[in-house]
């Protein structure tokens, strides 16, 4: 495959404040291809991701906009996309979101329209997310990448793709797991994520060892060059992270 890129997830703004998004670009200046910018990320309220990511690319990073369906109907959809063609941002990833936790699901947008209306309206990069382990429904293969779920099996993850045969990019879901509490919540919010029991035993008296888990997973990936890529999620601790990849 050609070359193995890090798209980094950065914490998103839940304050009219970007000063903590700026702290992250400049961590992994150098270290990062591109910057996933989260949209309402866990269901709460966050500054734009088409605006975040407009401030990226100032500071010289390559965004990539999560949108959601979730919090749209196709007429604000329409709107997202002009105010994205007007500030440059090109790269999307189109996502369904989690249910929220204030309001109602909006139910005239799916992420299969969203791309249908994106290819009408102009020339964007569109990524959508597919499952580990899963099979892919065929109309995800039309966008120009895959974003696969978070994984803590590298074994498993490597064999499903290999088993896939596709020559569509994918880039592999790691996450730094910060505590054992993390890991925790983690499994509750998202059922269909195994995290194996001895991980979160040893994270309980070794808070770095997700940290060393998470490096260990992005050199096997990309040893097994079977993914372009990586989405890292390094959540709070991007600083150590970046350094210790940097390194």
């Amino acid at each position: 495959m050609g070359e193995f890129t890090l798209m980094c997830e950065i914490e998103p703004a839940t304050r009219p404040d970007l000063h903590h998004v700026r702290r992250q670009i400049a961590a992994w200046g150098g270290v990062a291809d591109s910057y996933l910018i989260p949209d309402n990320h866990l269901a709460r309220a966050t500054v734009s991701s088409i605006a975040v990511a407009h401030e990226v690319a100032h500071l010289g990073g390559h965004p990539v906009a999560c949108v959601n369906s979730r919090d749209r109907n196709v007429l604000g959809f329409r709107r997202d996309l002009l105010t994205a063609a007007a500030y440059g941002v090109r790269d999307f990833l189109f996502v369904r979101g989690d249910d929220p936790l204030v309001g109602t699901r909006s139910n005239d947008l799916t992420v299969r329209r969203m791309m249908d209306e994106a290819r009408e309206f102009g020339e964007f990069r569109i990524g959508v997310t597919a499952r580990a382990g899963a099979n892919i429904p065929r109309w995800k293969y039309d966008a120009d990448f895959l974003v696969v779920q978070l994984s803590f099996d590298v074994a498993g993850l490597i064999r499903w793709r290999q088993e896939l045969n596709s020559t569509k990019p994918m880039l592999a879901g790691v996450m730094v797991l910060g505590s054992a509490a993390m890991a925790d919540r983690l499994t509750k919010a998202a059922t269909d994520i195994r995290i194996p029991r001895s991980f979160v035993e040893r994270l309980s008296v070794d808070r770095d060892y997700g940290v060393e888990y998470a490096l260990d997973m992005v050199a096997e990936l990309r040893d097994a060059n079977c993914f372009a890529g990586v989405h890292l999620v390094p959540a709070r601790r991007f600083q150590q992270v970046a350094d210790r990849l940097r390194a």
